[in-house]
């Protein structure tokens, strides 16, 4: 029986359980340093043997092992696999394990020498002390090093302030220490009393500048190390400033061996093969140690302006000052860079587009044009509110990348806000213009991918061409806008301004506000055109068509509002309108005895929402309605173009209940295979194939054709537009399932639908009774 390998196989980055072993050398290490903290805290007359002596040694002794057996981990590495191992090299481990044992060699000889008369300064415990210093930075030397490989400029910049601003802190706290050690004789005394506060310096530097760096380290290890290097520095501080005061057994001694405990476990983690879980994308500390830093060197400044303090503090506070304004030189062309790039595209902004445009058409030579084109995205709005900002921001990125790759090097692109940007043409009149928004549409053509949804977006341009429709950048926008919105209301793409367009653009303006208005104040109605069961004659159900009740120009059909509807974004609050009141109605005709169902057309805009289908649920759900009663008209267009996107609203829908049905069958140029992949319930036969059955034995065919192709995939077929009994005669007569048209009714309001209804079960009523 092979002998399991629990770690054989695991990936290179894989975190390796702790073992069992390690654990229980932590909880010995931790009792015997929480029993020494302990036995110091309890008052007692002086040197307690037990305490001070062998609980001292036993626990500064047991934080050395931990450490060696951390570094023999990390000196080992990894096993890969049978018979193999791959070291990791964390020489910092080494260092540190190195540098607690020369702390605790000098403890030892400290305890030894205790009440001998061999007592001296300096000494060999000062030898070990020092050499802990040395090698501890040494370690964090490599730890830095580590973590600032590969950093940007600003970051290496910030650890170094970091570091020089808590070194100036603490020289001036250091002041008598180092004014005394300075004021005495040369002597190696003097040299070891200087080296003390100084190597606490390079430490809390080290300790600020590793913080600054936010590097790899991380977590619990990270504030194990942190912490315990603080800790002994204050120790250190608080030592250094009042030495006569200091003896073995005092609770300060607790301080320093909680510090090496927090060292140790940092030392231990270190040891252990980790995730290589890469760079910190940083942390609240990255920026406020710097920014903590340069006011502490600020501070030290002025204190020393009022108090004396030593030399260092001032000098340290003056080079953190210096470094922190290393990168302002910089920052401040980063800045001018930045107030005129767009931050999303990295095109040029409004602000840019208007500076540069004066000087690039003053210098054209007389007779010279060029050509300025607005641009803005169709429907753009419907993105934003139906997948998010996130997908509309990754949109327009690629807009602007597609846009850039069709111009010339000496055109000039620019992002307005929004959905909207800017193209100067250089040395281009009017057809050149043209040439090149037909350019720029085709482009924008070519489907685009968004979060696994293919989107296909077009755009509208006006064009103003200089100096023939303006000289300066203010006039030739202002018309380039106008002619953005004819080409908007024309649906050609693109338009060059003309002198008329002045009065459509304020009659544009003018009814998109009252559009906006009609919206809040409820002017939108809806009328209902029946649909007739051409078996047994019933009305089955109803088409829901809205209208403008206009407070001036009457009532508006959807073909005089619709497309600036769209253009300004409103389709979704049109359909919540629309469904809102159709539904509403369903609710009075059920409770008149009437079950008829409604017939609510969709844009391709309204489809892209995500939460349509349970919006349409919720909205049904509340008024107890059965969602049968509601049939959604889609249109060939949004069918083909986005057929993933297709299958996915439509079959949430037919999940509801909600049946779909395709409005306009017929007049698309695609494939007919939509009709086999995406749950359909139903066809609506364009009127434009009814209009001339009667007279067009071709066209008969068609209409025969389509319904049985309709039968054959199970599919219902409505016929539209049936205006004589002979087209209803025919339609009957090839087994189409349901009519409507002016033959039948015209759409009307529901009053006078209930009406139309009541006298057609009057007539049905006559007609049976002779």
């Amino acid at each position: 029986m092979t002998k399991p390998q629990p770690d054989a196989g695991l990936p290179a980055d894989a975190v390796v359980p702790t073992p069992l072993r390690r654990r229980w050398s932590l909880w010995v290490m931790g009792g015997l340093v929480l029993a020494y903290v302990v036995g110091l805290m309890v008052p007692d007359a002086g040197f307690n043997p037990f305490v001070d002596g062998f609980l001292a040694m036993i626990s500064a002794w047991a934080l050395v092992a931990v450490c060696w057996a951390a570094a023999y981990r990390a000196g080992r590495g990894r096993r890969t696999g049978p018979g193999r191992r791959e070291g990791h090299g964390r020489p910092e481990v080494l260092l540190a394990a190195a540098a607690v044992t020369a702390n605790t060699l000098g403890d030892t000889f400290e305890l030894i020498q205790h009440g001998t008369d061999f007592a001296t300064f300096p000494s060999a415990a000062d030898a070990g002390y020092l050499l802990f210093y040395v090698l501890f930075l040494a370690s964090l030397i490599v730890l830095v090093r580590r973590q600032l490989r590969g950093s940007t400029r600003s970051m290496i910049l910030d650890s170094v302030v970091g570091s020089l601003g808590a070194a100036s802190l603490l020289a001036v706290l250091l002041t008598p220490v180092l004014n005394a050690a300075a004021a005495n004789p040369p002597s190696l005394g003097t040299a070891v009393s200087i080296a003390y506060p100084m190597l606490d310096l390079l430490l809390l530097a080290s300790v600020a500048g590793i913080v600054a760096s936010h590097g790899p380290e991380s977590g619990r290890r990270w504030i194990l190390l942190v912490s315990g290097l603080l800790i002994f520095a204050g120790a250190d501080v608080v030592f250094a400033l009042a030495p006569d005061l200091y003896v073995i057994g005092t609770p300060l001694d607790a301080t320093w061996v909680i510090a090496l405990a927090l060292i140790t476990l940092w030392v231990d983690r270190s040891g252990v093969p980790r995730s290589a879980s890469g760079r910190s994308t940083g942390s609240v500390s990255a920026v406020a140690v710097p920014t903590v830093s340069i006011l502490t060197g600020l501070g030290v400044l002025i204190l020393a302006s009022q108090v004396p303090v030593s030399g260092l503090a001032v000098v340290l506070a003056s080079l953190t000052m210096a470094v922190a304004t290393i990168p302002l030189i910089g920052r401040q062309r980063v800045l001018r860079v930045l107030s005129r790039t767009d931050d999303l595209t990295g095109l040029p902004n409004r602000r840019a587009f208007y500076a540069d445009v004066p000087g690039r058409l003053g210098a054209l030579d007389g007779g010279r044009h060029s050509a300025l084109l607005l641009l803005d995205l169709d429907r753009f709005k419907e993105v934003n509110d139906s997948l998010g900002h996130d997908v509309g921001d990754r949109l327009l990125v690629q807009v602007g990348v597609r846009l850039a790759g069709s111009l010339r090097a000496t055109d000039l692109l620019a992002r307005l806000g929004g959905d909207e940007f800017a193209v100067l043409l250089a040395d281009s009149g009017h057809d050149e213009a043209v040439f090149v928004a037909a350019k720029l549409r085709a482009a924008l053509a070519e489907p685009f991918l968004l979060e696994g949804i293919t989107l296909h977006s077009s755009a509208s341009m006006g064009i103003a061409v200089h100096p023939d429709q303006g000289h300066d950048v203010t006039s030739l926008m202002r018309k380039a806008d106008m002619a953005m919105y004819k080409a908007k209301s024309t649906r050609s793409g693109h338009h060059v301004y003309q002198s008329d367009d002045d009065s459509h653009g304020d009659v544009r303006l003018r009814t998109l506000q009252e559009l906006r208005s009609a919206i809040g104040d409820d002017e939108l109605e809806l009328h209902y055109q029946p649909k007739v069961d051409l078996a047994s004659g019933n009305v089955q159900g109803v088409e829901v068509l809205v209208r403008w009740n206009h407070p001036t120009r009457g009532l508006l059909l959807p073909e005089h509002f619709l497309e600036l509807v769209e253009e300004a974004g409103l389709m979704h609050a049109l359909t919540q309108i629309v469904l809102t009141k159709a539904l509403d109605q369903a609710v009075l005709w059920r409770a008149q005895g009437e079950l008829l169902t409604i017939a609510v057309n969709l844009s391709a805009s309204s489809l892209v929402d995500r939460d349509l289908p349970d919006r349409i649920g919720a909205m049904i759900g509340s008024r107890g309605l059965p969602a049968s009663v509601l049939t959604l008209e889609v249109t060939e267009e949004f069918l083909l173009n986005d057929r993933e996107r297709a299958r996915d609203i439509l079959t949430r829908l037919r999940a509801l209940g909600v049946r779909i049905a395709v409005d306009d069958f017929g007049t698309g140029y695609s494939s007919l295979a939509y009709l086999r992949d995406l749950p359909i319930d139903e066809l609506k036969l364009d009127q434009s194939f009814v209009f001339p059955m009667i007279d067009d034995e071709r066209a008969a065919t068609l209409v025969s054709s389509a319904i049985a192709l309709a039968h054959s995939l199970g599919l219902q077929m409505v016929a539209e537009g049936v205006e004589n009994s002979v087209a209803y005669d025919e339609l009957v007569r090839f087994g189409c399932d349901s009519a409507q048209g002016y033959l039948v009714s015209r759409p009307v309001p529901a009053e006078e639908l209930n009406v139309w209804l009541a006298d057609r079960k009057v007539t049905a009523i006559v007609r049976g009774g002779s």
